[in-house]
């Protein structure tokens, strides 16, 4: 008798060590790109980012025709010029063509930092209020299907509803 109790206890030691071991997954899942749509400031972000986009392709328009006209103008007086004077307009035709190439790459890099300092505080704002939304209600992962890696889900729970709640959006 007194063996069964011990083997009794035992088991249910064992049992229960195994259960409290054990943690409770809780999954959800948000489209991070429908939250971007209605963050805040994101339509001024979008605003401030096209207003640079036209700037530069209005510089870039202008060194174009600037090129074009240069050589047309060459093209027209070619056989009237030295070979000296020809050889110097090839040469400043091929420098302004090289410095738009350059200013191509260097106005995309702008782009690119430019978009990153406008949307970098709003995603910043995004990914925290889902890490406290997770965290409230207990979630232990949340998975973005806006970027079409999760291919299965079953027993995951929508959070974007609550964290539209959490930055006060509608």
């Amino acid at each position: 008798m007194k063996k069964s109790l011990v083997l009794l206890l035992v088991a249910m030691f064992a049992f229960g060590t195994a259960a409290f071991a054990q943690k409770t997954v809780k999954l959800g899942h948000i489209n991070s790109a429908d939250l971007m749509q209605i963050m805040p400031g994101k339509d001024s972000a979008q605003a401030a980012f096209e207003a640079e986009v036209k700037v530069l392709e209005g510089e870039l328009k202008a060194m174009q025709e600037e090129l074009q006209n240069k050589y047309t103008d060459y093209q027209e007086r070619k056989a009237q010029l030295s070979e000296l004077l020809r050889s110097t307009k090839e040469q400043e035709i091929r420098d302004l063509d090289q410095r738009i190439q350059t200013y191509q790459q260097s106005a995309q890099q702008r782009l690119q930092d430019k978009e990153k300092e406008l949307l970098q505080p709003i995603i910043d704002r995004a990914k925290q209020a889902i890490s406290d939304v997770a965290k409230e209600n207990g979630y232990t992962y949340v998975f973005d299907t806006s970027a079409g890696a999760l291919l299965y889900q079953q027993d995951s729970d929508d959070i974007l509803p609550l964290v539209k709640k959490k930055l006060g959006l509608k």
